[in-house]
């Protein structure tokens, strides 16, 4: 059974941090892209940042670079979201997703989302 289970979001007042984390389980995490996205109240679903199978290259929503930093760690099935510098629009839900594609077949797991809420 596959899970993506997210956990450290919470309230917190601008300009702080919070670290996210997605542990993943029934499946094998070590093959996947794995990222986080966003979804505010109203808004559509947006891509926050997305790391690659082996943890060599990340990429960000530009709103994003500079204060929010993407990991894995393949050995705890386990990827992470540091996020600095918190502003009141970066309150939304943040979920977490697996996507691998190799040629014939396409997977891709979501979480069930953990709120980070911004504000004084």
């Amino acid at each position: 059974q596959v899970q993506l289970v997210e956990s450290g979001g919470g309230l917190v007042q601008p300009g702080g941090s919070l670290r996210l984390s997605c542990a993943a389980s029934g499946f094998t995490f070590s093959r996947y892209t794995m990222s986080w996205h966003r979804q505010a109240p109203g808004k559509e679903r947006e891509l926050v940042a997305a790391i690659a199978s082996t943890g060599g290259s990340t990429n960000y929503a530009d709103s994003m670079k500079g204060r929010f930093t993407i990991s894995r760690d393949n050995a705890k099935n386990t990827v992470y979201l540091q996020m600095n510098s918190l502003k009141p629009e970066d309150t939304a839900v943040y979920y977490c997703n697996a996507h691998w594609v190799t040629r014939g077949y396409e997977s891709d797991y979501w979480g069930q989302g953990t709120q980070v809420t911004v504000s004084s």
